[in-house]
């Protein structure tokens, strides 16, 4: 995927995000993870750390030395991402209490990613 089709995705998987309340913080965190990976992966591609056709689909799926090398170009997109990803297990496949607040933290962290993409670096 291209950077603008990266973009145009996180923009609509957004517009959804706005449609939830504090209720639905489990579609909130997985919907904030969606739009940050299409964030990152721009932001990856931008700065040519990664090819159009090499996407980032989870942090956790990355070996060890490539979530190393991509920290060197986009340390904080990746980390967020990662820690949005953390929060599945706990909020989203779990009854973990405090769901509406990992919701907003997610939020947080997805700003950061769109941030940072759009700003380039």
């Amino acid at each position: 995927m291209d950077i603008e089709q990266h973009i145009a995705m996180a923009r609509s998987l957004e517009a959804s995000l706005r449609k939830c309340t504090g209720a639905d913080y489990e579609m909130t965190i997985e919907g904030a993870m969606l739009a940050g990976t299409h964030w990152l992966n721009a932001l990856l591609h931008k700065l040519g750390a990664t090819p159009s056709q090499a996407d980032v689909f989870h942090t956790y799926l990355l070996t060890i030395n490539e979530f190393r090398r991509l920290a060197v170009a986009a340390a904080r997109p990746l980390q967020a991402l990662a820690a949005i990803e953390d929060t599945r297990a706990p909020y989203v496949r779990g009854n973990h209490p405090g769901g509406a607040a990992a919701a907003d933290r997610a939020l947080e962290l997805l700003s950061l990613i769109r941030a940072t993409a759009l700003g380039g670096a």
